[in-house]
């Protein structure tokens, strides 16, 4: 992928796959395919992909949201935090332990997908992506213990397992490995730094001065 790719400016990686209901990179069609169909067969799982490719002016939109109060802002315990009381780095890494900054969420590669059980929701059941709709007795534990099992032999993974201080776990995030590793490893700070300079984002100043700081705590994959 170049520059603008990587960034979320492009979509010239992505297709809109209309069976799979998202925008995802042309590499990771067959593979989700084949992770859905397996799902529905083997353990009557309506595999759904809630997020998928998301572009930068997206993200742009939710870290401005979010910075200025007008999105909940959480702690790293999931409980809502006051805005007004943070410092521009305690604004950053609240933000960052959640969602990523613009210009560098993996959503922008087309690689990574946010997905539930349809089959496991009532009518009208609008998924949080918390935590605890994948834990035992959550409404998508059966979808976890499953990928859990079997996600590997499509070729995904999950980036954020573990808790190292970055973005917090997502049970539901999952990523294309041969598609992504390559996308992360090419997403250096100096293109991070160009993608942020051209926009007009909230705590900008601050974020250049950390942009290093940021792609090796919330980027790069540490696990």
């Amino acid at each position: 992928m170049n520059a603008l790719e990587l960034t979320g400016r492009a979509r010239t990686h992505v297709v809109d796959v209309p069976d799979l209901h998202c925008t995802i990179h042309r590499d990771v069609v067959a593979p989700l395919r084949a992770l859905s169909r397996a799902a529905w067969t083997e353990a009557g799982i309506e595999l759904a992909a809630v997020s998928a490719f998301r572009d930068f002016e997206r993200q742009r939109t939710i870290w401005n949201a979010k910075w200025r109060g007008e999105r909940a802002l959480l702690d790293r315990s999931g409980r809502p935090l006051d805005t007004t009381t943070l410092d521009p780095d305690g604004r950053i890494d609240a933000i960052l332990a959640w969602s990523a900054l613009p210009g560098a969420s993996r959503h922008h590669w087309g690689t990574d997908i946010d997905v539930i059980d349809r089959a496991a929701t009532a009518q009208g059941y609008l998924p949080q992506l918390v935590p605890a709709e994948y834990a035992p007795g959550g409404v998508f534990h059966r979808l976890d213990a499953w990928l859990t099992a079997s996600m590997s032999r499509f070729g995904f993974y999950r980036p954020y397992v573990r808790d190292l201080g970055g973005v917090r776990p997502e049970a539901w995030h999952l990523s294309h490995a041969d598609t992504a590793r390559p996308a992360c490893g090419g997403l250096t700070a100096e293109i991070m730094q160009e993608a942020i300079e051209s926009a007009d984002i909230e705590g900008k100043e601050r974020l250049i001065e950390r942009m290093d700081e940021i792609r090796e705590r919330y980027v790069v994959e540490r696990q």
